[in-house]
Parts: C-alpha cells; sequence; structure tokens
C-alpha cells in the first residue's frame, strides 16, 4: 500500500464497510470543494454492476452450502462518482476478516463495491494464528502512523485497540458497528471499560491473566475515545443509533443517503419478511424459545421469507425452514442493500436488532412497514448477561418510524 491516503479505515463486518461507505459519501457532500466530486456526474453502471455483482470465485466458494438460498444478483451499483484517483488519494479501506465464511463471503461483495465507488482496499489477514495479528500490525505500521484521520467500525475489537496504540492522528472517527454502538457512547460516558453488552465472565484464570495483560491497551483505546474539550484531539460518531455523544464527541447522523442513491427504490412483495438474529448464537436467547417465537411470527404474520443473519448456523435455519416452512435467504450483502435493491415484503419483522433502526432510513419513501417484537424474558439463557434484558428492551424502544408489535405477540411464542 502507498503511504498517500490522508483517512485510513479499518473495518472487520461487512455492515461496517457499507457504513465507510456511508460516512465517506457524507462526508464529500459535506465539504465544500470535497475530496469526491458528487454533483452532476451522471449515473452509470460500475464495474460490478455490468458484472451483475456476482461475487469472486473466493466468495462463492466461501458462500457455497445448501442453506445459501437466495437471490445472488443485485441491482446496479450506480456510478462511479468523481475521479477514482481523487477518492482513492483520501481514502484508504483496510478490510480486517473474521474467520467465518458467510462474513468473509460478504466482506469480498462489500469491498467490490468500494472500489466501484474509487476507493483502495487493502485485504488484511489478522486472524488464523497465534502470530497473524502481530504480523498484520508490522505490515499496518506505516500506513496508520501516516495518516491523518482515522476511521474504526469495533470499537470493542481488541485488535482495534491494538491498533490505536500506534495512531498519531488527530481525528477520529467510529462509524456503526450496529446497536453496539449504543453501549460504547454509553460506557465511555460513565468512563467505564469497553465491553460488549452480551459478554460475561469466564475463561477461568487464563482469561483473568489475559485480560489483566490487555488491561494497559483497553484504558489507552478508552482515552482516545474520550477526548477532553480543548486537547485537540477530535472523536466523530457516525450513527443510526439514538446515541447522545458527551465530552468532545461529535456526532453526525447516518440516514444511509449513499444507499439510497444507489440503489432502489424497491419491488414491494404482497408478503411479510422476517430478519433473523444471531441471539441464539451469542448464547442471549434460547434455541426452542427462538424457534417458537419464529414460527408465531411467520403465522401471525404469514411470512414467507426469513433473511438469515450471517452467524446463524445451517443446522439451526434448517431446524426453523422444516418448522415453519418460510425460504431461508443468506444474504450476499448487508440487509439495508438487499432490502433496498429488491424484492422486499411490504412488511419486515425483526426482532430487537440493529436493521429496526438502520431500514427505516434505507426505505424512506418506500412504503415498506418495519416492525419490532421485542424479547420476552422468558427467552433468555440462564447464561445471558445481566445487561440483556435492558438492552435488547433499550434497542425496541428506541427504534423511530417502526410498528413495535403487541407484547402478548411476543409472549404467546414462549
Amino acid at each position: 500500500m502507498t503511504p498517500s491516503a490522508s483517512t485510513l479505515a479499518f473495518v472487520e463486518s461487512p455492515v461496517q464497510l457499507l457504513n465507510v461507505l456511508e460516512w465517506a459519501y457524507a462526508e464529500a457532500v459535506s465539504t465544500p470543494g470535497g475530496a469526491v466530486r458528487l454533483d452532476g456526474v451522471p449515473r452509470q453502471p460500475g464495474p460490478l454492476a455490468s458484472r451483475g455483482l456476482r461475487p469472486s470465485p473466493d466468495a462463492a466458494a466461501e458462500n457455497a452450502g445448501p442453506e445459501n438460498a437466495g437471490p445472488q444478483d443485485a441491482a446496479p451499483a450506480g456510478a462511479r462518482f468523481g475521479d477514482a484517483a481523487r477518492a482513492a488519494s483520501w481514502l484508504r479501506i483496510v478490510v480486517l476478516p473474521p474467520t467465518d465464511p458467510m462474513s468473509r463471503g460478504q466482506l469480498r461483495r462489500m469491498a467490490g463495491l468500494a472500489r466501484d465507488e474509487g476507493y483502495e482496499v487493502a485485504w488484511q489477514e489478522a486472524r488464523g494464528g497465534r502470530l497473524a495479528p502481530f504480523k498484520a500490525l508490522a505490515a499496518l505500521a506505516r500506513d496508520v502512523r501516516a495518516a491523518r484521520r482515522v476511521v474504526v467500525g469495533d470499537p470493542f475489537s481488541r485488535y482495534v485497540q491494538l491498533l490505536l496504540t500506534l495512531v498519531r492522528a488527530e481525528e477520529l472517527v467510529v462509524v456503526d458497528d450496529g446497536t453496539a454502538t449504543m453501549e460504547f457512547v454509553a460506557q465511555t460516558g460513565r468512563g467505564e471499560r469497553l465491553v460488549r453488552w452480551h459478554r460475561v465472565g469466564g475463561g477461568g484464570l487464563p482469561g483473568r491473566v489475559r485480560e489483566l495483560a490487555y488491561a494497559p491497551v483497553s484504558a489507552g483505546a478508552r482515552r482516545r475515545f474520550t477526548p477532553a474539550a480543548g486537547k485537540g484531539r477530535r472523536v466523530e460518531v457516525f450513527s443510526s443509533m439514538p446515541v447522545t455523544v458527551h465530552g468532545a464527541m461529535t456526532l453526525r447522523v447516518n440516514e444511509f443517503a449513499w444507499t439510497r442513491s444507489r440503489f432502489g427504490p424497491p419491488r414491494l412483495t404482497k408478503g411479510t419478511d422476517l430478519v433473523g438474529t444471531s441471539l441464539v448464537e451469542t448464547g442471549v436467547v434460547d434455541p426452542a424459545r427462538y424457534l417458537d417465537a419464529v414460527r408465531a411470527l411467520t403465522l401471525e404474520h404469514g411470512a414467507t421469507r426469513y433473511f438469515a443473519h450471517r452467524r446463524e448456523s445451517a443446522e439451526k435455519l434448517r431446524a426453523l425452514s422444516e418448522a415453519t416452512g418460510l425460504e431461508i435467504v443468506r444474504p450476499d450483502l448487508p440487509l439495508e442493500l438487499i432490502a433496498r435493491r429488491g424484492p422486499v415484503g411490504r412488511t419486515i419483522v425483526s426482532f430487537p436488532s440493529t436493521v429496526v433502526h438502520t431500514l427505516p432510513y434505507a426505505l424512506t419513501g418506500t412504503g415498506v412497514t418495519v416492525a419490532v417484537c421485542n424479547v420476552d424474558p422468558a427467552w433468555l439463557t440462564g447464561s445471558a448477561s445481566p445487561r440483556a434484558r435492558s438492552f435488547l428492551a433499550g434497542v425496541t424502544e428506541t427504534a423511530r418510524d417502526v410498528h413495535r408489535l403487541p407484547a402478548q405477540t411476543a409472549s404467546a411464542a414462549g
């Protein structure tokens, strides 16, 4: 990689990469003579659009499997606005991929869209072995130190926190990593250490030793994310979530303007679509209770399709399909793009998750109704964190422009 980009972005999930593109679009249109010229350029298909957005061979292999039902083509990606060289010169995106195949496949598709916009995208493996993180850190060190602005998608990531020890930039941007952004802003405001809301203690003595060894890095990251007023360092939060920033933080609302400019409006079907969640996989919700809830929602709303979360297991999805008759769809891009390009149901029903906050922005003006079904406390596992109940309720209560399903709908599922 060349050290020319003034802004360096680190992403570890497809949604984070989508939100970096949204942030870059918002940054460009809001800056006089901005980094990328957006006005007066006619829409035209980019390279990926002309190929039907087919996955690369690697992505196709990673997405292979009988559970990967659903459309594989996307709508045209839209124009490559402005001059590609100018775009790449101010923003470089570094992908730090996880190990699970579905996430990697979606990330490769999103990386293609980012390149279509003219940005340089680097794929940097940082997992898969004890030495992998350190090799990646060494490979990235020069560019991290040279960047004048750093954008991160997951402030809870230990690898991102480790990278922050090298950052000299005065400006730090945090783009949405879903509902975790709500907890990030709240924890930094209270001066607490950064811990994911669904995480519980564990690992015994080795785990506690690792936590102690890592404590200085975590504390340093927390200080970088909470700059004091007048100290020169700035932190911007770019989010669709209902957050209230503090201290020297600034907030810019993510209205999914890039997504709306590139995709849709979608064709609407007469049916209802359900949106899956990884609450079972994270140990928050009991699998049997979740299956009952999906079955109840399917019957009540006449749902026909189930859009799976990328972390949902094939075994769980197979059981859901057999119990409900739902068509299981494994999206090949983040759901905001899938829904925007269509076809999509006139009603989308979701459990408390990121999409109840993002889809109303992405689908504004389309006539689609987004509904949310809260999680009954009886569904929670014995190992769920103490924060799980209040956090999930907060996700539902703060969602804008959604229809909240009656409480008895959730209770009946149990």
